[in-house]
């Protein structure tokens, strides 16, 4: 008589292979997930923040301060009361209006043209045919590793002899190049789907409207990271406006920041800097909130899709 073989309660699953058992899960409020939320989550992000944003906030609440309330014994966090009279000061005693402008020029000049030239080049690393571009990609990595301090001395030969000292010119042409936003767009344009362009260039469309037309358009998050960053190192860059430039009718802001150093620079003058520093960054504040949502959806988008 033969034995009669055991049912499978599952067909999905082969007669040879016993079902695993399910192991327990937390309930989402659990004391081992709260902890864990805490401690790997919400710690790291808090102390984070606070070793960024703590600065910050001192140097804004010293700007409001007297000196006696910054250099003192007893630590006083709040100022006792909201006077302008250090920003006044910091904006009278050095031509600030005249820093700002040049800071302006420069930095949309400069980022203007280093993200269109981002663009252009990007795009003709992935979509033109052309010989020895693996070979130029490598130069541009080979670029972006190479600190910028190594190019100092021989930029400042060049434009000196080209006559661009203390001008806004010599100030913007050595840093026209950025390895890195040619780079990071490079790299997404690598990941738009072929079969856009294909059906675009079947239509007829050359190489300069499928750039502006197409490509442009998918990667605005992508462009906007570009920009932000370029715009951000462009208005604090310090080194070659101070060594390119002598006179403050040329200076920018943060070469700026050093005559109002000098010119203050006793104890008294803490607050009076402090402003400055303030005056410097809040424009960028204003740019960032503006590209913010670019920017998120730039770092969390892998690809377009149409």
């Amino acid at each position: 008589m033969s034995s009669l073989s055991p049912v499978n309660p599952d067909p999905t699953v082969p007669a040879t292979q016993e079902a695993e058992p399910l192991l327990p899960r937390d309930r989402p409020f659990s004391r081992r997930n709260l902890a864990q939320a805490v401690l790997c989550g919400y710690v790291p992000l808090v102390l984070a923040t606070l070793v960024v944003f703590l600065p910050l906030l001192w140097m804004v609440l010293s700007s409001f301060k007297q000196p006696g309330e910054i250099i003192t014994m007893d630590l006083k966090i709040l100022p006792e009361s909201l006077n302008l009279q250090n920003y006044q000061i910091a904006m009278t005693t050095v031509p600030f209006g005249q820093f700002f402008l040049n800071s302006t020029i420069v930095t949309v000049t400069g980022a203007s043209v280093k993200v269109i030239l981002a663009i252009l080049t990007a795009y003709a690393l992935v979509f033109v045919r052309f010989p020895f571009k693996n070979a130029i990609f490598v130069l541009i990595l080979v670029a972006l590793m190479v600190p910028p301090q190594v190019s100092i001395l021989p930029n400042y030969i060049l434009i000196s002899g080209m006559g661009g000292k203390n001008t806004l010119w010599g100030i913007i042409l050595p840093g026209l190049g950025t390895a890195f936003g040619t780079f990071l767009l490079r790299q997404h344009f690598l990941t738009l789907p072929a079969s856009i362009l294909e059906s675009a260039e079947i239509d007829g469309a050359g190489h300069w409207r499928r750039l502006w037309r197409i490509v442009v358009p998918v990667s605005v998050p992508s462009i906007a990271t570009v920009a932000l960053v370029t715009i951000v190192s462009e208005w604090n860059e310090y080194i070659w406006p101070l060594i390119i430039t002598d006179r403050p009718d040329t200076m920018t802001l943060p070469v700026g920041l050093t005559l109002l150093q000098n010119s203050e620079g006793n104890a008294s003058g803490w607050g009076i800097l402090m402003a400055g520093a303030v005056l410097v960054i809040v424009p960028i504040l204003i740019v960032f909130a503006a590209l913010q949502r670019y920017i998120v959806a730039g770092l969390t988008q892998g690809s377009v899709t149409g």
